[in-house]
């Protein structure tokens, strides 16, 4: 069941990557990006989508990085707990075992 996973994710991948290709292919014309406040050079449309995928990929580990740290900061608090808990509770065994007659 894992290779068929696998095997239908490489396809998944392959067909958006053949997709991507054929894409770009098909708008090689040069576009002038107008931002309001500036214009950008001229370059081919699937350059400016391209860079805007780049941009909100990285903006958003960015904002994810912030949840991110907080959870693993959560997770290592816990863990140390956890492992005071097991000490602990070791402990009391132990004292059992010696009050027993």
């Amino acid at each position: 069941m894992r290779w068929l996973k696998g095997l239908l994710l490489a396809i998944i991948l392959l067909v958006v990557l053949l997709l991507g290709i054929l894409f770009a292919v098909n708008n090689q014309q040069a576009l002038p990006l107008n931002l309001i406040w500036v214009e950008l050079p001229p370059a081919s449309l699937s350059l400016w989508l391209l860079i805007a995928l780049a941009c909100g990929v990285i903006l958003g580990m960015l904002a994810m990085s912030g949840v991110y740290l907080r959870l693993r900061a959560l997770l290592t608090r816990a863990q140390r707990h956890n492992q005071q808990q097991r000490k602990e509770l070791d402990r009391l065994r132990i004292q059992e075992f010696k009050e027993s007659p």
